[in-house]
């Protein structure tokens, strides 16, 4: 019963022309890859490549950087037939719609929800980091540090911080949901010219670190075993997920069946490159102990010397993970519009702007949500809660892509290499074995004899605890509001009233 409500691919394209939901059509294959690399680069580099060295990989990063990015290929694969074939917003939700059915379909989309918004909150914390650096290296003026970090952040050896909020991380949250109120056409534009700026600065990185490179930071180069690399390429897959942003648009691309993969495996493939270029220098630069910061690429040209290349660097971070910010809500919001569309949430939140024609109501909530969560939430524990949310979307949409296919063989598109059964199951493999990453890497690692820093909940790692918790409390709001509400119900139900 709960797999047989499948909303048919012809109403889905049909609700896309109704002009009191429908969103602009304005996305290209270059703002799409744009797109794309404004969510890939930016974290990974910027932010969660210092944690994760410090923490987790030691100089082994790079080899957890081409785990995740391995992973993430196949999901590219899988996702870039799904969003040509079905090319409205929703993402994974709406691909899930259209084959898995209407229960499945929910428990991604709330997924999804968790994803994107502790995702932006993640990326607002590195972006504060880099804020306080420009300020401090242009101006020499000191902002307080109670007002950079929140009451349970750590310094880089560990130290209490003594924080209050992060304010700089709620003032950008904000900003971003201004810009995204007033529609995708501005933000894209944005966007394009952002992603430019912060490529050039990532080369700028590569040109001017790799001539202080000190091979002897790079030994040991497995310091937490395997097991700590293994959960590295679970930590860092955070910085995979922008090509998963890029389906999201897919109601506002101009030719999605053409566009949509290009701009999610174009974006996938050179960010892959630059990630384990700048991983290798980084952690050659500076010992990897001393990382655990949420700016660890200014902070590294700060240890040698070279402040003014340092403020050059943190303005480029500033650009590229306000990018990220910018796909990352703007994803979160397409999601929940079109929950929304389908009556499993309130109507309220698919109400778009009558000028901007952008789902207003949920950009303002979820704006304060996103902003509240990244000024008093630690930066590891938010990466960690995205990146569940992330991986078990993969596998979501693995499953879905071969059965989307045999119940809609006549749409065309872009089609996975192989058939329709190996990259999928190859990418629910891979994805799950990630998902499960937590659990599995801290008793590899205890066995080699070492242990990483894993927190713990009632016996469970915090990002599978934390997962379930949410999941539960989706299933709540569906059967006690989504299942009664759908719109895909009320119809079937009218259509058993009509036959008798």
């Amino acid at each position: 019963m709960l797999l047989q409500r499948v909303k048919p691919l012809e109403r889905l394209l049909a609700e896309t022309k109704d002009s009191s939901h429908s969103l602009k059509k304005t996305l290209g294959p270059v703002s799409l890859i744009a797109m794309g690399i404004g969510a890939i680069i930016g974290t990974g580099i910027f932010v969660l490549t210092g944690v994760a060295a410090a923490k987790y990989t030691g100089p082994s990063l790079t080899v957890s950087f081409i785990i995740a990015g391995f992973v993430s290929a196949f999901a590219a694969l899988c996702y870039s037939e799904v969003a040509s074939r079905v090319p409205i917003a929703g993402s994974a939700y709406t691909f899930a719609y259209a084959s898995l059915g209407e229960f499945i379909a929910w428990i991604i989309g709330w997924d999804l929800v968790l994803e994107y918004a502790l995702g932006a909150a993640t990326v607002s914390v590195g972006w504060s980091g880099y804020f306080y650096t420009v300020v401090r290296n242009i101006t020499g003026l000191q902002i307080p540090q109670s007002l950079m970090h929140n009451p349970w952040d750590t310094g880089p050896m560990g130290e209490p911080m003594h924080g209050i909020m992060n304010l700089p991380a709620f003032g950008i949250i904000c900003l971003i949901g201004v810009l995204l109120y007033r529609g995708t056409r501005e933000s894209a534009v944005v966007n394009n010219v952002i992603v430019a700026i912060k490529v050039c600065v990532v080369l700028f990185f590569i040109a001017i670190g790799v001539g202080h490179v000190n091979t002897a930071n790079w030994s040991p180069y497995f310091p937490y075993t395997l097991g700590g690399t293994f959960f590295g390429a679970f930590f860092v897959f955070f910085a995979y997920i922008g090509f998963d942003a890029v389906s999201t648009a897919a109601e506002e691309s101009v030719n999605p069946k053409k566009d949509m993969p290009i701009g999610i495996i174009g974006s996938l493939a050179v960010c892959t490159v630059l990630y384990l270029i700048v991983s290798a220098i980084l952690t050659g630069i500076v010992p990897y102990n001393h990382l655990n910061v949420p700016q660890p690429v200014a902070y590294a040209i700060d240890q040698i010397g070279m402040p003014w290349a340092g403020a050059i660097i943190a303005l480029g971070a500033i650009a590229g993970l306000t990018t990220v910010l910018l796909v990352m809500m703007f994803g979160q919001t397409r999601v929940f519009f079109a929950m929304s569309r389908d009556g499993l949430l309130p109507a309220f939140f698919s109400k778009v702007h009558p000028k901007f024609r952008t789902p207003t109501i949920t950009t303002i909530i979820f704006t304060l949500l996103i902003a509240i969560a990244g000024s008093l939430t630690p930066i590891s524990i938010l990466g960690e809660l995205t990146n569940t949310g992330t991986l078990f979307a993969f596998v979501l949409v693995s499953i879905a892509l071969p059965i989307l296919r045999k119940r809609y063989p006549s749409t065309s598109g872009y089609q996975v290499p192989g058939g329709p059964m190996l990259i999928p199951v190859i990418s629910v493999i891979l994805s799950g074995l990630l998902f499960l990453a937590p659990i599995w890497s801290p008793l590899l690692a205890k066995a080699l004899g070492l242990v990483i820093d894993v927190k713990y909940i009632l016996g469970l790692p915090l990002p599978i605890f934390a997962f379930i918790v949410w999941m539960l409390v989706g299933l709540i709001v569906y059967f006690t509001y989504s299942r009664s509400h759908s719109t895909v119900g009320k119809d079937e139900a009218a259509t058993r009233i009509a036959s008798g």
